[in-house]
């Protein structure tokens, strides 16, 4: 048993064309942005309540070669580590300058893997969790 683990495991669609770039020391990478969806039931309304949520997916050696090929509105299956970036910038304008520090949240992918498009009318929510689900 690992004493520290950090994985990740989302299925959703891909936001935009996957987009390629080179580091300064000409290793490529790819990124692309995936949306997962989630919901709960509000009891007060009696309706669903759905929350889209986007992840910046970036892959580097292997996986970058599969991913530069997604196109918007695939549907793919994506694991690998969450990681945390931070920078500094400056914001306002004359004296009121201010540095801000900014924390950005990224994926990084160590598979990637394309899944079949799901049918015309196909409810892939059809069993959403529920509280009683929830452990």
């Amino acid at each position: 048993m690992a004493l520290y683990e950090n994985n990740i495991k989302l299925k959703g669609f891909v936001g935009k064309d996957a987009e390629s770039f080179a580091t300064k020391q000409q290793r490529t990478f790819v990124v692309f942005s995936l949306a997962t969806k989630s919901g709960y039931k509000d009891k007060q309304k009696n309706e669903w309540v759905n929350h889209t949520e986007w992840h910046r997916i970036v892959a580097f050696g292997t996986p970058s070669d599969y991913a530069k090929g997604l196109k918007k509105g695939d549907y793919v299956e994506v694991e690998g580590e969450l990681r945390t970036t931070e920078f500094e910038k400056e914001v306002g304008q004359g004296k009121s300058k201010t540095k801000v520090t900014f924390r950005d949240k990224e994926v990084r992918a160590t598979k990637i893997k394309k899944l079949a498009q799901p049918k015309a009318g196909e409810n892939l929510d059809a069993e959403p969790v529920t509280e009683d689900d929830a452990a």
